[in-house]
Parts: C-alpha cells; structure tokens; sequence
C-alpha cells in the first residue's frame, strides 16, 4: 500500500511513519508549509511549522530512508482555520483549531492531494486508533486525540491510519530514541501552532480591532466594568474580566454568557456555569451510521474533559435557534460547565467494553440551564 506520511517535525509523526515502513508499505514523507512565513525556531513547547520542524521532519525521513517533501498549504491554512478562528471568537464563540485543522487540512486538502496523486492512505502521529474502520481512543488515554479527529467522516477515515494510537507516549518517545531519531525528546507543542507567543487575546485583538462594550452581573444586570471586546473572553473564564469589585459574596466570577451583538460579557457565579441541554449541529457520525431515534452516549464537550452521561436525539434543523441541517440534541443526566459554543460535543459509546468507540460529533450551537429545556438563542 502506498502511504503519505505526514511528518510534522514530532516524535509522533516520526515514529508513526517509521511503523509505517516497518509494515511494509511504500511510504513518502510530507512536510506541510502552513505559514507564510515561518519562524526559523520554535520556542520550547511554543508554536510549530517553523522551519526548524521541517528540518526535524527531513531528518526523519533521511533516517528511515523514504522520500520527503514540503507542500505548501499557507494560504489554505490561513482560509480555513485562521480566519475560521478569528471570525469564531468574533461571534462570541470559542473554536478549537485543531478540529478545524483536522477536518478541513490534514483529512482533507491533504487527503485529496494524496489520493489525486495514487496514494492510498494518510498516516499521522495522532493519538487515536481505528479498528474495523471504527475511530476509537487511544491506549493513552492523556494522550488521547480521538476528539479532535471525530470531526472526520467514515470515508475520511478509511483512509486514515494512526499508528502510534496503541502505544504509551513515553514508550513512543523510547521507540525514537531506539531508532535514533534526533526528535525523541523534542517538547510536544501544546500552544495554538499559529499564536507562538501563546497570548491569544494579543493576537486577536490586533486581528479585530477594539470593540468595546460591557461586563454585567448575571443575578442583578449591573454594570461591573468595560472590555474592548468579546473576543477577549471565554465561557468559564476567570481570569482576566477587567472587575475592580469582589462579589457581594466574596466568591470567585466567571463568564457565564457572551453576547457578540451588543457587546456584553456576563459573569456570575459557578451555578451560573452549569448546563443541562445542548444542541450541536453539523452532525457528523465517523462510526457510519447515522441514527434515527434517541441513544443513550457518553457526551465530551473539552479536548481533555467535559464528559458526562446523556440522552441524545437525532434532529434535521429547520433553522429555529440558528441551526440548520444533520444536529442533535443532548439531555444531561448531570450538569456540565464551560460548555462554549463553537467547541465541539463529541459522542461515545457509554457501555465499559466499547467506551472507547466514537460515533460522531457535532458544534454547539445551543445551551439550556434547565434540565430539559434549551436556551431560546443559538447565541446564547
């Protein structure tokens, strides 16, 4: 079988395409070029696709003795996920880039690419497994990337191959290291690859602009401060609210709601975080079966977190509360927090011997505090 590697300059990706060649196939190791203009180092665990990891990326392959190039995938890096992003957090949404890298760049762009050109799957160094086709968690569970990727459709996934999903990150690391890989200790990169510097409220703020509005109370409606904009918050956040007062209660305030068209930011108290309801659109089911009554799923709504018990009902969104199209609707058998829009609800399999089995994904788009009722508003 012939492979494209995809070799980010990582341990991972170097290891999944030397298991690659151990297996036998015929394998051409790619680089992507995803930034205009790419830093000639990284910092520490800090940003990526400079042009050290290519470098990192050309002596793996020299190692394991298979071809290797850079292809240049800047300008539909910057389309799909930069300016995704940017639009996302102007909308009061909190996107992960990932997802989007995954869905619209590594399995797509690339994997049409790889197929025009006569290759018949794409290896990466994700933390994930496939079994019968079937996108199931890594034996890592820390490690785990599987939320990422449920974005992928079942026919993105067949071909697809993550060969280190069944390996321990330090054993991977020792594998490197054994076949003298010079990347056996590079730090992972655990930052947004196109905000190095980690500040993402800097770079969305040169990006947006100011766009000032209100910080209020959840419980009275009062004016607690000012912002220069909503792509400066987060649902969940703490931090950083610009709110000279402690509450009346001394404890701690959150955002709780962010409302792009006006401009206000609301934040109350951790009740005020909890959700019971959640409606996600454009469903997705990367197991190949789209289902037509409600299921039972254990529902996770954080790359690493935010997973809970829940009844799940198939729906065609007819535009009501801003969701057209494949969705559905989650009904929490517990409450969740820092559930925010944007992020994805990916669901799994809720029995002990297959809870690992991904069925499908979809974004958020609508939250409810109540259990059993939903907010009026997909910008709630």
């Amino acid at each position: 079988m012939r492979v494209l590697a995809a070799m980010s300059g990582g341990v991972d990706s170097a290891v999944a395409a030397a298991r690659a060649v151990d297996a036998g196939h015929d394998v051409v190791g790619v680089h992507l070029a995803l930034s205009t203009a790419p830093g000639a180092l990284r910092t520490g665990s800090r940003g990526c696709c400079s042009r050290e990891d290519a470098g990192d990326a050309r002596r793996a392959a020299d190692v394991l003795g298979i071809p290797f190039y850079v292809w240049d995938f800047a300008d539909r890096f910057k389309d799909d996920v930069i300016d995704e992003f940017v639009a996302a957090y102007a909308a009061g949404q909190t996107p992960n880039p990932c997802l989007t890298c995954n869905e619209k760049i590594k399995f797509s762009a690339l994997s049409e690419r790889a197929v025009a050109l006569g290759f018949d799957a794409v290896a990466t160094g994700h933390y994930a497994r496939l079994e019968n086709g079937e996108l199931r968690r890594a034996v890592d569970e820390d490690k785990d990337q599987s939320y990422v990727l449920a974005v992928l459709t079942p026919e993105q996934l067949s071909r697809a191959m993550f060969p280190v999903g069944d390996t321990p990150k330090d054993q991977i690391r020792a594998e490197a290291a054994a076949r003298e890989l010079s990347v056996a200790n590079k730090p992972d990169s655990h930052d947004i690859c196109f905000i190095p510097t980690g500040d993402t409220r800097a770079f969305l703020g040169a990006t947006i602009g100011v766009r000032p509005g209100k910080v209020v109370d959840a419980d009275s409606g009062a004016e607690l401060g000012d912002h220069e904009g909503v792509h400066g918050f987060t649902i969940g956040q703490r931090k950083g609210l610009g709110i000279d007062a402690p509450a009346a209660d001394g404890k701690p305030r959150y955002v709780t709601e962010i409302d792009p068209d006006s401009g206000t930011v609301t934040v109350g108290s951790s009740e005020h975080l909890q959700v019971w309801t959640i409606v996600a659109r454009r469903a997705i089911w990367t197991s190949g079966t789209t289902p037509t009554e409600p299921f039972e799923a254990m529902v996770q709504v954080r790359a690493h977190g935010g997973l809970a018990l829940a009844d799940v009902e198939p729906m065609d969104g007819d535009g009501t509360d801003g969701v057209e199209g494949p969705a559905f609707r989650i009904r929490l058998r517990s409450p969740l927090t820092g559930v925010a829009r944007g992020q994805a609800a990916v669901l799994y399999r809720p029995d002990a011997d297959a809870g690992d089995l991904v069925l499908g994904s979809g974004r958020i788009a609508v939250t409810g505090s109540v259990p059993g009722e939903l907010a009026t508003s997909a910008g709630t």
